[in-house]
């Protein structure tokens, strides 16, 4: 009898140490299991802050959509600095959180600026916030520096991506210049444009067609040709990629991923002193196909003086 209650009393201690054994190790494995619930939120929770490193309290923004009276809608300073709650925006400037861009979206609508047939989603440097008489020269100096990539991007009837420009130096009359050679406004030509094309980046500049032309002469639009262009070798295709632009007096420097350079030193740009100039960034798509569209995401963005 005795043996029996010892075997008795010995099988309850063993089911009982076996059953608080698994407990403990079921406990365990959920603390575990948390953990990782935890470490996973955290993360997701990180990867939701991400912003762009991009002051706007200098830039304006054309979109390709159109107010009432049919010209392309704008939004300056100070509030391009809410653009992320604008319903007016955001199908065409808007936040990814994830990747922390500003993505610029573009295509062909009948929203489109004086002198040119294409859109864009493009901001517009002002050195004075809301105000587009101030502007500068190549002898004050300027820089531009950004870190971008191609999002997206349609392709034309025989494959090929269209290509959109993503950078510009932009000349403009002063009031004075307008009025002496009689223009209707105070556009003057870009003196650099620089496209995402097929994946690689492409340099377009002016030159000016007849060296001995007059001061007066210089300031109309049509005395100013396209030069060859220039194309750098590295091939930026999705990825992201970074733009540097120098400029001087009587010179201009474009830096592709701090390793590739291209210089312009000539006449040309020591003629184009004349004007006064403007920064442009972002996504002015250059088509007018049925269904076509690009997205341009800019990290980062940055202008000095």
């Amino acid at each position: 009898m005795k043996n029996f209650r010892r075997n008795i009393l010995l099988i309850s201690l063993i089911t009982f140490l076996s059953v608080n054994a698994t407990s403990q190790k079921k406990g365990s494995s959920v603390t575990e299991s948390e953990k990782k619930t935890e470490k996973q939120d955290k993360r997701n929770k990180k990867k939701k802050v991400k912003l762009p490193n991009i002051d706007l309290s200098h830039w304006k923004v054309t979109l390709p959509v159109s107010d009432e009276s049919g010209k392309p809608i704008e939004i300056e300073p100070p509030e391009i600095s809410n653009f992320a709650s604008m319903e007016i925006a955001k199908a065409y400037m808007y936040i990814d959180s994830t990747r922390g861009a500003i993505v610029f979206h573009a295509m062909p609508t009948d929203s489109k600026t004086r002198n040119t047939k294409y859109t864009r989603s493009e901001l517009r440097e002002q050195m004075v916030p809301g105000e587009n008489n101030v502007n500068w020269t190549f002898k004050d100096g300027a820089y531009m520096k950004g870190k971008l990539a191609m999002e997206a991007t349609s392709r034309d009837s025989d494959g090929k991506y269209h290509r959109t420009i993503i950078m510009q130096i932009h000349g403009r009359l002063t009031n004075e210049q307008r009025d002496l050679i009689g223009a209707k406004d105070n556009n003057a030509p870009p003196i650099l444009k620089i496209y995402w094309d097929k994946g690689k980046i492409r340099v377009k500049t002016k030159e000016l067609k007849n060296l001995k032309a007059t001061y007066e002469q210089t300031l109309h639009e049509d005395a100013w040709g396209d030069d060859k262009g220039f194309n750098f070798e590295q091939e930026v295709g999705f990825r992201k990629f970074t733009l540097e632009v120098k400029v001087s007096e009587g010179k201009m420097v474009i830096i592709l991923n701090k390793n590739e350079f291209k210089v312009y030193e000539n006449i040309h740009i020591e003629k184009w002193g004349v004007f006064e100039n403007y920064f442009k960034a972002g996504n002015y798509f250059q088509t007018r196909d049925e269904g076509a569209f690009s997205k341009v995401r800019f990290y980062e963005l940055s202008i000095s003086h």
